[in-house]
């Protein structure tokens, strides 16, 4: 099937200015100048851009696609993420983890949901492991996890900093980052090692020693919810220093000083003149938010959800927090490339139809998956197996 998308604005994430996309199947199958597309005798569907500008899907690399949380006890199990969920939120592309409970939850579950939200329209990795170390794996190790699976890109998210973890010594932190790196090596992935980061004094310092005392590169490792406190976001500036990545988590407005929103994480960023292309964004979606108090008793418990990952990028786009291509790149084109995802992230020639189309106001009138239309003129078009949505 054929899409003539035309006269549209395209930032891929570099703005190309006024253009016509072509897409054929799953593909971009040319980007040109408006009128200069010629398709005779197939059918061709055509879609008017004018006034709208397309942008790369976006990449959300820290979902709970199987749900999250049971820090309460079984009734406190968050529910499974729906394909209609990600489509609203403009998120095309999931990398989804386990979390705390690794016990009534597992990764070749967590694999079959990946291989279920693909059938359903979206793109779906996943990383082994979960809270604790050892961590839970399909094969027998991270290592051959990562050779050996398709859908396996790393290793995550692992709990450091936090009364919920294991408690991992630094050896045993090492030797997981070891894992991913040589299993990211023998599988031709990433092998990212992606570190939940929690309130404890001991912040990002594993990080730290793990640059000063071995051969393995920054790069190799991201800590996810980096703006929780001050003091750990403090570090996470110091991280992007010394070459490495961070994640930033969206949710619902800070609830303490203590507390950084993304937005308030990304200006401190710009004003300290690090590198944004360092910088994911991720939701955390369908993860529990508990409330725990000094004693650490669970004394509240909210879910995460991705309607804050786009309430978040309109901000950054209405507001000019960022300039385009920057925003572009924190929420697509920078998960791409560190995650190594073949095809994604950009609005070009060869890569796959996973675009979004948007207003001047960032409202989304269209979504492609690979080029199928989740949201057509602002309407949700695709359902999950077991949709209740009429």
């Amino acid at each position: 099937m054929f899409q003539l998308i035309s006269q549209a604005r395209i930032f891929s994430p570099k703005d190309t200015g006024v253009k016509d996309i072509l897409i054929a199947d799953e593909k971009i199958a040319a980007v040109e100048e408006p009128g200069k597309i010629k398709i005779e005798g197939l059918e061709v569907k055509k879609i008017d851009g004018s006034g709208l500008v397309v942008l790369p899907g976006f990449i959300d690399p820290h979902v709970h696609i199987l749900g999250g949380g049971g820090e309460g006890g079984p009734a406190t199990r968050a529910p499974e993420i729906r394909v209609e969920d990600c489509a609203l939120a403009g998120v095309t592309t999931v990398i989804g983890c386990l979390g705390t409970d690794s016990i009534t939850r597992h990764v070749s579950s967590l694999l079959a949901k990946a291989r279920a939200l693909e059938i359903e329209g979206l793109n779906a990795w996943i990383y082994a492991g979960a809270y604790n170390l050892p961590t839970p794996t399909i094969t027998g190790s991270v290592r051959s996890d990562l050779v050996l699976i398709d859908k396996i890109i790393g290793a995550g998210e692992i709990a450091l900093s936090d009364h919920r973890s294991s408690q991992p010594t630094y050896e045993e932190f090492l030797q997981l980052v070891a894992e991913c790196r040589v299993g990211g090596m023998l599988g031709g992935k990433a092998g990212i090692a992606h570190f939940h980061l929690g309130d404890g004094n001991r912040g990002l310092d594993y990080l730290f020693r793990m640059i000063k005392e071995t051969e393995i590169p920054a790069t190799q490792v991201i800590p996810t919810h980096t703006s929780r406190n001050r003091t750990l976001f403090k570090q996470a500036m110091e991280w992007i220093k010394l070459g490495g990545f961070i994640d930033l988590t969206t949710g619902p407005e800070p609830q303490g000083a203590e507390e950084l929103s993304v937005v308030e994480a990304l200006n401190q960023i710009k004003a300290a003149n690090l590198p944004l292309s360092r910088v994911t964004v991720s939701s955390d979606s369908n993860g529990s938010l508990p409330v725990f108090n000094e004693k650490g008793e669970l004394i509240g418990l909210t879910v995460a959800n991705q309607r804050d990952f786009l309430r978040t990028f309109q901000q950054i786009w209405r507001e000019h927090i960022l300039s385009r291509q920057e925003a572009i790149q924190v929420f697509s084109t920078n998960a791409a490339g560190f995650y190594k995802l073949s095809g994604k992230g950009k609005v070009e020639t060869g890569f796959e139809a996973d675009l979004l189309l948007i207003n001047e106001a960032a409202e989304l009138q269209y979504v492609f998956s690979r080029g199928k239309a989740l949201i057509e003129k602002g309407q949700l078009k695709v359902k999950g197996t077991f949709s209740t949505i009429q």
